[in-house]
């Protein structure tokens, strides 16, 4: 059966918790199974297989299923699932802790109609949220009081409004609040933090694109800004790896059979 992301993750059962209350299920775009389940597991799994051929001299057949890493990465969710915290309305969707039902673990529209995002779960953090927001513990109810969480969602929506996100990035700056702005792509590569990190490369069509990561300080990986291969730039070097003649490339390209283009391949 062909399938996507979206499928893979609906196999998992982890999807039934991804939503708002009152909607359906909604894919986290293609990162969960894809990259995460299905990449990344992948890559850990090569990893693993050749830190035991150390020992054993062996290879192995390395099985990575997308809906197998997926559920994997998802397993503190199985783990939790009882837990009276963080899931009290169990399977609906949006009333959660995490799953945007809590206000203080939700994203919210600014006076310039962008948005902050807010993660402020600990007690601590909470308190430092409320008085960043100019309300005091008599303007809200209790952070546990799980009845009230609209009526406080709808409090702490009224509150951001009022100002821009450039205002309360200023306001929670430095501050152990759990408040951070949700950036766009764009905005991403020019955050002061990620500039710091150098987070973000420029490659030679200008676009930002992501440093590799984990950061590993005595052989870091290779910082590659090439720009993105366009579609047939590596066709005739990938046929001739497989044993294919120039001239039965030439005929393939002729027949419309391939398509490739003169860019200089980086393979």
């Amino acid at each position: 059966m062909a399938g996507h992301d979206i499928n893979y993750l609906g196999m998992t059962g982890l999807l039934s918790k991804l939503g708002r209350e009152g909607g359906k299920p909604t894919a986290p775009l293609n990162l969960m199974a894809d990259f995460a389940g299905g990449g990344l597991m992948c890559a850990m799994g090569v990893i693993l297989a050749l830190l035991e051929r150390t020992k054993s001299g062996r290879g192995q057949v390395i099985d990575a299923s997308m809906v197998d890493g997926a559920s994997y990465i998802g397993s503190w969710i199985y783990q939790t699932k009882d837990a009276p915290y963080l899931w009290p309305i169990g399977d609906e969707l949006g009333k959660n802790l995490l799953d945007t039902g809590s206000p203080f673990y939700d994203t919210y529209q600014t006076k310039d109609n962008k948005f902050m995002a807010v993660g402020a779960i600990e007690p601590q953090f909470y308190q430092q949220l409320i008085n960043g927001l100019g309300l005091t513990d008599e303007d809200v109810p209790g952070q546990v009081d799980l009845d009230k969480w609209p009526e406080t969602k709808k409090i702490f929506a009224d509150v951001f409004r009022s100002k821009t996100q450039s205002e309360w990035c200023k306001v929670f700056d430095g501050v152990d609040a759990c408040v951070t702005p949700v950036l766009t792509l764009e905005g991403a590569a020019q955050h002061s933090h990620n500039q710091t990190r150098k987070t973000f490369l420029t490659n030679e069509d200008g676009d930002a694109e992501p440093r590799p990561a984990p950061l590993l300080l005595r052989t870091p990986g290779v910082n590659y800004v090439k720009p993105n291969p366009v579609t047939g730039q590596h066709t005739e070097v990938v046929l001739k790896e497989v044993g294919y003649s120039q001239s039965e490339i030439d005929e393939l390209i002729k027949n419309e059979v391939v398509k490739s283009e003169t860019v200089k391949s980086m393979l």
